[in-house]
């Protein structure tokens, strides 16, 4: 009972970081960004969620919810839909295309065998993948663009089509879901604003009440299913 997760599927780990599922009874859940998007399975259709700029409060009856945690990146190249068009937003996939089966790793096999669009895959899976891992890591924008040989403005540009918002609020984010995560193992608010790379434990509360809404405090106590609090960090988790 509560909120589970699973490895993805081998053949799937460069696309999707986790599998999940959420029943019991019911409940409101407070979903953090993580800079990631997600396939769910909830009122008897899919859904698309976020990519998230704040925290989304889901409320949900005694029905099981289950999803696929998609890589920072990923999922709008397989719909063929700028990620911009989903932030901050819960959007049926049938809206968007044909849906024949209720089964995630159906509706996923899919979408792999529609041809990718240019516009909502700009850049090649190994440098989504190079840009997430370095920004999580705190990299300088500029510096991500010049090791993959573009501008920063084109690095800019591109990214709210590929993550939903620019390189500077992704690594926001990246670096807001590491703290949660170190917080929760057990990490002291010092040694998390340190380790994360805050400037000090203030700049680390600040932009947890904008991130969640609530304290700092409160993430360490909140059970509920978390998308960006219950993988592990670091920048291997998201690239």
């Amino acid at each position: 009972m509560g909120y589970r997760e699973r490895p993805a599927p081998t053949s799937l780990r460069g696309l999707i970081e986790t599998t999940w599922t959420l029943d019991g009874p019911g409940d409101a859940a407070r979903v953090l960004p993580d800079g990631c998007m997600d396939l769910i399975t909830m009122g008897g259709r899919i859904m698309i969620a976020g990519p998230d700029t704040r925290a989304h409060i889901s409320h949900r009856e005694a029905e099981s919810f289950a999803g696929l945690r998609f890589r920072p990146g990923v999922l709008p190249r397989l719909l063929g839909v700028p990620a911009s068009e989903f932030t901050d937003q819960r959007v049926p996939l049938d809206s968007l295309c044909a849906v024949t089966s209720a089964r995630l790793e159906v509706v996923v096999a899919d979408l792999l065998s529609r041809p990718t669009r240019t516009q909502t895959s700009p850049w090649a899976l190994p440098a989504v993948h190079h840009v997430t891992s370095r920004l999580a890591g705190g990299a300088a924008v500029r510096d991500v663009a010049r090791e993959l040989g573009w501008s920063a403005r084109t690095l800019q540009r591109q990214s709210l089509a590929v993550y939903g918002y620019g390189p500077a609020t992704l690594r926001r984010i990246l670096r807001f879901r590491r703290a949660v995560a170190l917080l929760r193992a057990g990490q002291s608010t010092t040694t998390v604003a340190a380790v994360a790379g805050y400037a000090d434990e203030s700049h680390l509360h600040r932009e947890a009440r904008e991130f969640s809404g609530v304290p700092l405090r409160a993430l360490t106590y909140d059970s509920a299913a978390n998308r960006s609090t219950e993988v592990p960090s670091g920048s291997s988790t998201v690239a």
